[in-house]
């Protein structure tokens, strides 16, 4: 993000109040970006830098909280002992994540701004893509076709093709020079990274308006599904749920698995697959609004 660009803190900065409840702290974090960092009108602007400022919009100097503009949208890989220590005075918390340690020895945390689950996906997936060249090929092939979906569904033509060319470039590079260096570089360079979300979140939004007649059921407020997605889908900053990350993991035809780190009953996290039919390829960690990436060991 540009110099002057404000955001909330991470859970770890020293200035956060000592007495703030982590769970809302989260939450308020990423509901405050949300609202503040709204995407509109992206199908109006007439070039790819007037979009990457879109994707910037600086935030009113009233926000409670900043993170700081050098948080890694993707951090580094970290001992899943920095999870203890985080809990490490919240008996809840703390006995949970002990039973995450037989099978997960790492995890890489993102960037608490509403995209935190994309950005997991993307990085997580592209990760897993460069040690398996065959799924980096199908899902190559897969997004060379996936825009004339997203024609179909009525996105506009000039700025999707440029969202679906930033991907394919992506990609492309990857094939010939697929590094997991090269991915940190991708996935935590803004104008890359917030392309690639972009395109995963039409990609959403066009699942679930096929799918319209099934997924209107779950959907709250009166709002048919092409409302939804237009305000909960389609604009960067707003939080993926349960609808989300079924619709993204059904189009692309990645496996999920999702371990809940919450206040719920039981010493051990529960898990949810995405779909539930297939096998996982990309773990991530979910706690009150936030999702970070997880390796098994």
């Amino acid at each position: 993000m540009g110099e002057g660009v404000y955001f909330c803190p991470t859970l770890s900065e020293a200035s956060c109040p000592a007495d703030v409840n982590q769970d809302e702290l989260i939450k308020a974090q990423e509901k405050q970006i949300a609202e503040e960092l709204f995407l509109e009108n992206v199908g109006e602007c007439t070039s790819r830098r007037e979009r990457g400022d879109v994707l910037r919009t600086k935030p009113p100097r009233s926000s409670p909280y900043k993170i700081k503009a050098n948080t890694a949208m993707v951090g580094s890989l970290d001992g899943l002992s920095s999870l203890e220590e985080e809990y490490s005075n919240d008996p809840v918390y703390s006995s949970k994540v002990k039973t995450l340690l037989p099978k997960f020895s790492n995890v890489r945390r993102t960037r608490p701004d509403g995209n935190c689950f994309l950005r997991g996906f993307i990085f997580a997936y592209l990760e897993y893509c460069i040690h398996h060249r065959d799924e980096l090929v199908r899902f190559k092939k897969y997004l060379e076709s996936s825009k004339e979906e997203l024609f179909e569904i009525g996105f506009p033509k000039f700025t999707t093709e440029d969202f679906h060319d930033m991907f394919m470039e992506v990609v492309s590079d990857l094939e010939g020079s697929g590094s997991i260096d090269r991915v940190e570089a991708v996935c935590n360079d803004a104008g890359t990274s917030d392309y690639l979300v972009v395109y995963l979140r039409l990609l959403i939004s066009a699942h679930l308006q096929k799918n319209a007649e099934f997924f209107s059921f779950f959907i709250e407020g009166g709002r048919t599904v092409e409302e939804f997605c237009k305000q909960e889908v389609e604009p960067m900053y707003r939080e993926c749920d349960h609808l989300h990350i079924v619709a993204l993991t059904a189009a692309v035809g990645v496996g999920v698995r999702v371990m809940y780190l919450d206040r719920g009953e039981g010493d051990a996290l529960v898990s949810h697959d995405f779909p539930e039919d297939k096998e996982p390829i990309i773990h991530l960690l979910y706690r009150p609004g936030h999702y970070d990436i997880l390796y098994k060991a």
